[in-house]
């Protein structure tokens, strides 16, 4: 169980909750993207930030931690960064959550 503590501690925020539930649906929650394809790329940091109504490093921070336990993938281009769910990740968490409880 001690594997997951990264991941259980990163989705303990309702804020980091609020983005995993945003970026299920990409299309259907942010604008077009420029630079990026929101479905094959991500969705863009700033479009994030914008959509919960906080600070640039509060929405850093956010997806770091996100990123940095494996739910999120984060690409980077053309200097932005885009984040997008890593479903594989998920998945595997909620198993072996479901199998340990």
């Amino acid at each position: 169980m001690d594997d997951e503590l990264p991941s259980l501690k990163a989705i303990a925020s309702p804020v980091r909750l609020i983005v995993l539930n945003l970026l299920k649906d990409p299309v259907g929650n942010f604008p077009p993207q420029v630079d990026g394809d929101l479905v094959l790329d991500g969705v863009c940091a700033d479009f994030i930030r914008d959509r919960l109504g906080i600070a640039p490093a509060t929405a850093s921070r956010h997806l770091t931690l996100l990123a940095d336990c494996g739910l999120l993938i984060a690409t980077r281009k053309k200097g932005w960064t885009f984040y997008r769910r890593n479903e594989a990740a998920i998945a595997s968490l909620a198993s072996r959550l479901a199998a340990g409880l």
